[in-house]
C-alpha cells in the first residue's frame, strides 16, 4: 500500500503556547522523525494525527491521506497504523490469532488467513510461532510480533511512538533496522517520534522538533 501522509500548517495550541506548528509532506516508504524532550509537543502531534486530541487544545490547519482530508474523521476510520513504546499483545490469544486479529477482513477463509499469518512470520523469522503464547517470547519476539499486526492490517500511514526506548542497545539497533526496513518494503508513509537522536539518524530522513525547526542536518 502506497500513499502520502500530509500536514498542512497544522498548528496546536494549550493556552497561549503554541505546541505543534507543522507543514509536511511524508511520501510513500519515507520515514521523518519528530525529535524533542519531554513535553515538547511530540506526543500532542501524534494526537491530532490519530484523532485523539484532548480537549483543551486547540488545532487549526489539515491532515491528508492520499490528498484526502482525514482531519476531522474519527479514529478508526483514519487507517492509520501505531506503534507503542510496549507491545500490546493480548495475553490470552496465540501469536497467531494476535497477527489474524489484525487482518482486514478482505482476506477470507481460515486457509487464506492463516497462509497470511504464516508468511508473516517467517518473514519475521519466527516460522512456527504461531501457536505460542506471548507470555513465551522474549521482548525482542513481541515487539516483531506486535509490528507485524499492526502491518497487516495495511495501514496507509505508520506512526511509531518511541517503539525502541524499552530494548537494550543491541537488541534496539537489530529491531529498529527490522521496523524500518519493512515500513519501506510496504511503501508506508511513516512518523517517528522519540528523544533519542540515534533513532533519528538511523531513520534516514529529515528530523523535525514539533514547531517544525529542522535538527540534525
Amino acid at each position: 500500500m502506497t500513499g502520502t501522509l500530509e500536514m498542512q500548517g497544522l498548528k496546536i495550541t494549550l493556552g497561549d503556547r503554541t505546541l505543534v506548528d507543522l507543514t509536511i509532506t511524508i511520501p510513500a516508504g519515507q520515514i521523518v522523525t519528530i525529535m524533542g524532550p519531554s513535553g515538547s509537543g511530540k506526543s500532542t502531534a501524534l494526537a491530532a494525527l490519530t484523532g485523539t486530541l484532548a480537549p483543551g487544545f486547540r488545532m487549526s490547519g489539515r491532515i491528508l491521506m492520499n490528498g484526502k482530508d482525514i482531519t476531522a474523521l474519527p479514529t478508526r476510520a483514519r487507517n492509520i497504523g501505531l506503534m507503542f513504546q510496549d507491545a500490546v499483545l493480548f495475553p490470552h490469544l496465540s501469536v497467531g490469532h494476535n497477527l489474524a486479529f489484525g487482518l482486514p477482513p478482505h482476506i477470507r477463509g481460515r486457509v487464506a488467513r492463516q497462509a497470511r499469518v504464516d508468511q508473516a512470520l517467517t518473514s519475521a523469522g519466527l516460522s512456527g510461532f504461531a501457536p505460542r503464547d506471548p507470555a513465551t517470547l522474549s521482548g525482542g519476539q513481541k515487539a516483531r510480533v506486535a509490528l507485524l499486526r499492526t502491518l497487516l492490517a495495511e495501514p496507509c500511514a505508520l506512526l511509531l511512538d518511541e517503539p525502541f526506548s524499552r530494548l537494550d542497545t543491541d537488541l534496539r539497533a537489530q529491531f529498529r533496522s527490522f521496523v524500518f526496513d519493512r515500513a519501506a518494503q510496504a511503501g508506508i508513509p511513516t512518523l517517528l517520534i522519540t528523544h533519542d537522536s540515534d533513532d533519528a539518524r538511523a531513520a534516514g530522513g529529515p528530523v523535525l522538533n514539533p514547531l517544525g525547526k529542522a535538527l540534525l542536518p
